[in-house]
């Protein structure tokens, strides 16, 4: 009999049978036959769901103001990147005169 290979499932899979498990309008069984899963697979999104929900609400205005500090950040290594080659540059040129 061959090894079954692993399966990879996508966040947006796993959410979406997590949902469903949650809404509780079918049995364990019949979401695993439907997606083709065992069913301690669907508990165990489900638990990772049902305990994680909270940072979702939690950390919304960290998240924003972290992707702020971030995007300045690579500014100014940007910014740092060009005045080091200009004075590079201009130590260069100007090298006899200095």
């Amino acid at each position: 009999m061959p090894k079954k290979k692993r399966g990879r499932f996508s966040a947006e899979f796993k959410a979406r049978v997590a949902l469903s498990a949650l809404r509780e309008d079918r049995t364990l069984a019949e979401l695993a036959s439907q997606y083709n899963l065992h069913p301690n697979q669907i508990s165990s999104w489900k638990r990772q769901l049902r305990d994680q929900a909270a940072a979702v609400f939690a950390d919304g205005a960290s998240r924003t103001t972290e992707a702020a500090v971030e995007k300045e950040k690579a500014e100014l290594y940007e910014q740092i990147g060009r005045l080091k080659v200009e004075g590079d540059f201009l130590r260069k040129a100007l090298g006899p005169f200095l």
